[in-house]
Order: C-alpha cells, then structure tokens, then sequence
C-alpha cells in the first residue's frame, strides 16, 4: 500500500535534550495513524517536523511523496494541522470562518465550500451563529472543517478531543473516521487510550524519544500475556452511564 508519510532516523535536540533520538514510521495512505506519548514524549515536536514549522537534527522525512527538509512547500501545499486549541474566530460566524479560510487559500467559490462544509460537519444549522457560542464540539468540528479547506491529503491532529466532554469527544471521534473513509490520511496524536483503540488502523508508542511499539491493535496486544478467562458481570463504564441519561433527556 502507498505510503502518505515515511520517517527514518529522525532527530531532534533543544540544547542538551534530546527529544527524538531516531524515529522511525511509516503510515499508510488513507488510514488513521494514532501516535501515542506521555506529556514531554515528543510528539508534537514530531508533528511539528513533518509540518515544516521546525527542522530536524538529522534523519528524513517525507509527507505526500515531498521531502519535509528540502520541499517545504510541496508538503505544505499537500497537508493541514489542527493544534490542540482550535483556531477559529469567536466574533465570525461558522460560515465567515469558513469563507475567510477559503478566500486565504485564493480557492474560486468561497461561499460554496463553506456550504459544502457547514453540511458535511452537521454545522449547517449554526452557519449564522458567531462560533464563540458554539459548544466545544462544534468548534472542534469547525476547526477540522477549516483545515479541510483545499483538499489536503494529510491531516495532523494534535490531541483533538482536549478538553471536550464525551459527547463532543464522540462528535470529534465520528468526524475523523469520516476523514479516512473519504480517503485522507489522518495523524493522530493523544494521550487517551480508548481513543486510539476506538480510531487508529495502526498505533505506536513515543517514549523518551523513541518509538518503542508500532502495529496494530491486535499486534500490541499480543505483546503481553494472554488473559486470564474469568466470567464477571460486566457493568456499565460511566461514559455509557452518562451518554444513556443524556440521550434519555433529548
């Protein structure tokens, strides 16, 4: 299968740390990659690589059949990022953002792909409304939408559900699975386990700067022992708990 990104002996110090000391990946075209860390791991030092906002110590790396080092351009032009806060406008409306966006991008039609976008996001109902009186959800949803404007072929996600509650986190979770089924390639960062278990096609673990697995779900569970068959009654998670009462409420 084609590869979207391809990263071997990648680098990276600030003064006397070493933050990436020789990562080694490669992700898919088309699937949802989760890189998983503990805060300081490096992982957005790695996306910030990849997305040509910081340069690497040494090894390579390319994004979209471009080189990060030596075809900056070529990878911006085929990328987006997403940070862990959104990037939207409070005082624009969704639509405005999404125009403006689109307009930056010198893109013909402005008003349709905001359009196209407010529909495809289920944000269509909430175009007029300024985004600073959208929930966390919506404007995580609005975030990602303006970072598809121009038809990237990689989009990085930088620990998107921060801070959502689980009804925003699932928005978020439906909307980047809706991103791979229509063919782009997402890279995923986070701290939260269930959301790589419920997202990623493939997961690897940075940590101290080296990843230290890579496969899998399936793959990495097979590296521990295998489990001890017990027959408990099995109780409801509190996020099931909550997501039913709420639900109930509607």
């Amino acid at each position: 299968m084609e590869q979207a990104i391809q990263i071997k002996g990648l680098q990276k110090s600030y003064r006397n740390l070493n933050v990436l000391k020789g990562v080694d990946l490669a992700v898919e075209k088309g699937t949802i990659f989760a890189l998983l860390g503990s805060n300081g791991a490096g992982k957005t030092t790695l996306i910030k690589i990849l997305s040509t906002l910081l340069s690497a110590d040494a090894g390579t790396a390319t994004v979209a059949g471009a080189d990060v080092a030596t075809q900056p351009d070529r990878v911006r032009r085929a990328i987006s990022l997403t940070g862990q806060f959104t990037a939207v406008d409070d005082v624009l409306t969704g639509r405005e953002n999404l125009v403006l966006i689109a307009k930056l991008r010198h893109l013909p039609e402005p008003q349709r792909i905001a359009d196209e976008l407010l529909t495809r996001f289920n944000l269509a109902e909430a175009a007029t409304r300024k985004a600073g009186t959208y929930s966390g959800g919506m404007r995580r949803r609005l975030d990602i939408a303006m970072s598809l404007i121009g038809h990237p072929q990689v989009i990085f996600l930088d620990e998107p559900t921060t801070g959502l509650d689980p009804e925003g986190r699932i928005e978020v979770w439906n909307t980047i699975k809706a991103l791979a089924d229509g063919g782009t390639t997402v890279f995923l960062t986070t701290q939260q386990l269930e959301e790589a278990e419920q997202l990623a096609d493939r997961i690897a673990i940075l940590h101290e700067g080296k990843i230290i697995a890579n496969g899998t779900l399936e793959a990495l569970k097979q590296l521990f022992p295998p489990a001890k068959e017990e027959y408990v009654l099995k109780q409801p998670t509190l996020e099931e708990i909550f997501l039913t009462i709420v639900g109930g409420k509607e």
